[in-house]
């Protein structure tokens, strides 16, 4: 837990330097929101709409990257800042689609589709937290 506040906690300490941060931030984001058009657009190609698998993937994915990102920039406490800018607070704050997964769940809610909004939404926060913890494992046994 302190590592993962300490990662954080560099947007509040104003470590990084006034607008290399941002620039890091928006950097990331870019890169963060390219990424899940491609991986939502290269999802749906393949498995239809009739189930958000995009969403899906990408959330797990991006919870993989937080996992490993926050613990392995916390141990490797000599690498700079601006990782924590660019990847963790950038790349995947404009990755992950949580807004995206409640839309979803509530559209297969109203549309009837209880047992799809079940799956979908109890699959996401089961295999949400199994994809951060094997991110973490993997960044602690790479660190």
């Amino acid at each position: 837990m302190a590592e993962t506040l300490r990662v954080f906690a560099c947007a509040r300490e104003g470590e990084g330097g006034g607008l290399q941060k941002y620039l890091l931030i928006a950097l990331g984001g870019a890169l963060g929101s390219i990424a899940r058009y491609w991986v939502g657009a290269t999802i749906i190609n393949r498995m239809g709409t009739r189930f958000p698998w995009g969403t899906l993937v990408i959330n797990l994915t991006a919870c993989v990257i937080i996992g490993f990102s926050v613990t392995f920039f916390a141990r490797r406490t000599g690498l700079s800042v601006a990782w924590r800018y660019l990847v963790p607070i950038g790349f995947v704050g404009a990755y992950s689609t949580f807004s995206t997964y409640e839309w979803e769940t509530l559209t297969l809610i109203r549309a009837g589709t209880f047992p799809a909004a079940a799956v979908y939404a109890f699959g996401s926060l089961v295999l949400g937290l199994a994809a951060t913890w094997c991110g973490m494992l993997a960044a602690e046994f790479l660190s």
